[in-house]
């Protein structure tokens, strides 16, 4: 029999006191911050000083704005001391207000505690057989800042007040049947309608996730979990631990999240903010290399499979080394100019042994130009017979001259990464040249594509980007003004955390690998959801090109809480087809349905595609729904639903943020919603480089809800 824990109101009070304490808090800030702001003289100290401390004011404010998340939810009652009763036996015990964020008192009396503090780990951790010194652990299902129900975990053989059992018939004892804390509110939070939004899962983390979000700094970790555990967001949250337990140094090296697309950026940009984060910076990769125009959807022809692996593999970092040494030249003939009433002459000779000590001093390329130039200008001096002459003197009598310049660029030209590609792949002699020792001759010429007029008409591909950036690690930046420009270095970062990690080829590991400071990674992903063009076949084939500073640990979500165990069901059969020997996680919770399969004939397909979403809708009401479909369907089903009247939005332009949202399956993965029409499942395997894992994570993206329409036969995995 449901009915109000005793303790509700109570426990509503305090709520209500900590939001109070809060709203202080940020009255208090913005009134330093208007002293502060108010005061523009001073010397140049001080008023450096009070910008930093501005700078510091305004994120703390950020970080105090919650929006709708809730500032609290939960409690642990700790066991105090030695000698845990009073004299009549009753327990003695102090209590925690668990948080997102600390929260204290005008007489700074600590009102709530931060989720990440060290007292605060029992409330995560604490189990029946280690409870971790706890005597009840209460968990609050909250809106807002309305307590909605209280659920209790006894410990030990003391009751503090109401149990489980009087509650909903969850077993006392620290956990459900199931293993999972908090059962009651981990199942409400799960069941909640998707806002297109990921959200935290601060006031659900689970005992496994737990250990991951709190396991030391150091090294690589990698989180392998598969559809509906919930590694991406365990990530973002230990990125959050790790910024509150190690704030310096952390918060000047910088935090950097990688995402496999912007729809996946998006989805994720409100869970750091929510957990009082919001410095760090969440990137694809292309946003790491600047100065490029990027080729957008249908804009030019798609590459070739073979283009694609051999632009991934690790031998294209071969590839470049040599195209970069393949443009430091010396002349083929002498070099020889006016000069006063004479003529100076760069020997050939001359230029290959500055060549050679250009190569031998410098480690890349652009930083050696200036050391080359001088040597010139030093070489044609000493070759003048007449007067004795400076350097200085033959630089400014001869550099502007048409021939030097061009021996200076033949000889070691200032180049930028997107030169050294352009001139690289629109030229079969230098493919040849500098491939040829590393790749097979198809696979070089498989490279090759029309030269443009002008590098800045050039727009490179996803496949570009780790070549860009490999080439920028050996040219450096380029000079300006003669000196070396330290904005244009590559920077490092002291944690990264990757998602989606499975799908990137080597050449892009190695891109993530040089924004370490210190080999600290967090990378997430799913062996059975590798879909690129360079898949692995185990972790090892990752963790070979990441940093080794210390041993990698590889760390696995055997729990799925997101999806169905209905759906999961029919999910499980396609992933045994395409990875055979890989365990599913076990899915804790039974859904409303199962997936409905819908045969349509091939005239009627889009019409029923609409007609299922519409189905959807009434079912869900306002529940957020995709019809993932393979990509080039995308135009032909926006349209279907158009002229069913289904409002709706694009991945690529809306996010999640419509009602509907029609998601091309290239965008799909990493995303959930509360329900998924999924379209032509034959042509997805078709279409896809590793098409029976690209339908794998197609079907594993609904939380209630899937319905597969087709006009083709199912795949074989799917049949009934």
């Amino acid at each position: 029999m449901t009915h109000q824990h005793p303790d509700l109101t109570d426990e509503q009070a305090h709520i209500d006191h900590a939001y109070d304490c809060l709203e202080r808090s940020r009255d208090d800030a913005w009134k330093l911050h208007d002293i502060h702001e108010g005061t523009l003289g001073g010397t140049m100290q001080a008023r450096y000083e009070r910008d930093v401390f501005d700078e510091a004011m305004v994120n703390r404010l950020t970080k105090l704005d919650l929006g709708d998340a809730a500032l609290v939810f939960g409690r642990i009652d700790r066991l105090d001391g030695a000698d845990p009763r009073s004299a009549d036996g009753e327990p003695l015990v102090e209590s925690f207000h668990i948080g997102r964020l600390a929260v204290a008192d005008q007489q700074a009396n600590p009102v709530v505690i931060d989720w990440r503090a060290p007292v605060a780990e029992p409330f995560y951790r604490a189990t029946g057989r280690e409870p971790m010194g706890l005597a009840r652990r209460r968990h609050f299902a909250v809106h807002g800042r309305e307590l909605l129900g209280i659920e209790d975990e006894l410990f030990g053989e003391g009751h503090l007040g109401v149990d489980n059992e009087d509650l909903d018939g969850t077993p006392v004892g620290g956990v459900s049947k199931s293993g999972l804390r908090g059962y009651s509110t981990l199942i409400t939070a799960l069941t909640r309608h998707r806002t297109g939004q990921l959200g935290d899962i601060v006031g659900t983390i689970q005992a496994e996730q737990d250990a991951i979000i709190r396991s030391p700094q150091h090294g690589v970790l990698v989180v392998q979990g598969g559809p509906g555990t919930g590694k991406t967001v365990v990530a973002l949250h230990r990125a959050a631990y790790l910024l509150y337990t190690y704030r310096f140094p952390l918060e000047d090296q910088g935090v950097l999240v990688v995402g496999p697309n912007r729809v996946f950026l998006r989805y994720i940009e409100r869970v750091l903010p929510s957990l009082g984060e919001a410095g760090v910076e969440q990137v694809v990769l292309a946003d790491l290399v600047p100065d490029v125009q990027w080729a957008r959807a249908g804009d030019d022809p798609a590459e070739s499979a073979l283009t694609a692996r051999v632009k991934g593999d690790a031998r294209m970092a071969l590839v470049i080394d040599q195209a970069v040494t393949d443009r430091e030249r010396p002349l083929r003939d002498d070099l020889v100019v006016p000069f006063r009433t004479g003529f100076l002459r760069l020997r050939a000779a001359d230029t290959q042994r500055i060549v050679k000590a250009a190569q031998r001093r410098f480690r890349r390329h652009n930083a050696a130009r200036k050391f080359v130039e001088s040597e010139v200008w030093a070489a044609m001096a000493a070759g003048w017979r007449e007067a004795p002459v400076s350097a200085t003197e033959v630089r400014d009598a001869v550099r502007a001259l048409p021939e030097v310049r061009q021996a200076l660029e033949r000889m070691w030209p200032v180049l930028s990464p997107a030169e050294l590609l352009h001139d690289l792949f629109g030229s079969k002699a230098l493919l040849r040249l500098a491939g040829s020792r590393h790749l097979a001759e198809a696979e070089y010429a498989a490279l090759y594509r029309q030269r443009s007029h002008d590098v800045a008409d050039v727009r490179f591909s996803e496949h570009d980007v780790a070549l860009l950036d490999e080439a920028r690690s050996y040219l450096g930046p380029r000079p300006v003004r003669g000196k070396v420009d330290d904005a244009d270095e590559i920077r490092t970062y002291g944690h990264l955390v990757v998602d989606e990690v499975q799908d990137l080829t080597p050449m892009q590991l190695r891109m993530i690998a040089r924004r370490s400071l210190n080999g600290s990674m967090t990378v997430v992903g799913d062996i059975a959801q590798a879909t690129g063009a360079l898949a692995p076949g185990s972790w090892d084939d990752v963790l070979a090109h990441l940093p080794a500073v210390r041993p990698p640990r590889v760390i696995g979500l055997s729990v799925g809480y997101r999806i169905p165990a209905q759906i999961m069901e029919l999910a499980n059969r396609v992933m045994a087809a395409a990875t055979p020997g890989l365990r599913a996680p076990l899915s804790v919770r039974q859904g409303d349905a199962g997936p409905v399969l819908v045969e349509a004939a091939p005239a009627d397909l889009l019409a029923e595609v609409a007609r299922q979403t519409q189905v959807l809708q009434g079912q869900l009401g306002d529940g957020n729904i995709a019809v993932v479909c393979p990509d080039p369907m995308v135009e032909a089903v926006a349209k279907c639903l158009a002229d069913a009247g289904v409002e709706h939005g694009r991945a690529s332009r809306n996010g999640l943020d419509m009602g509907v949202t029609v998601v091309p399956v290239s965008v799909v993965k990493g995303l959930e919603l509360d329900g998924v029409v999924v379209v032509e499942p034959a042509r997805i395997v078709a279409d896809e480089q590793q098409g029976l894992r690209a339908l794998y994570v197609a079907l594993t993206r609904s939380t209630r809800r899937l319905t597969v329409v087709h006009s083709e036969p199912l795949p074989p995995s799917m049949r009934p």
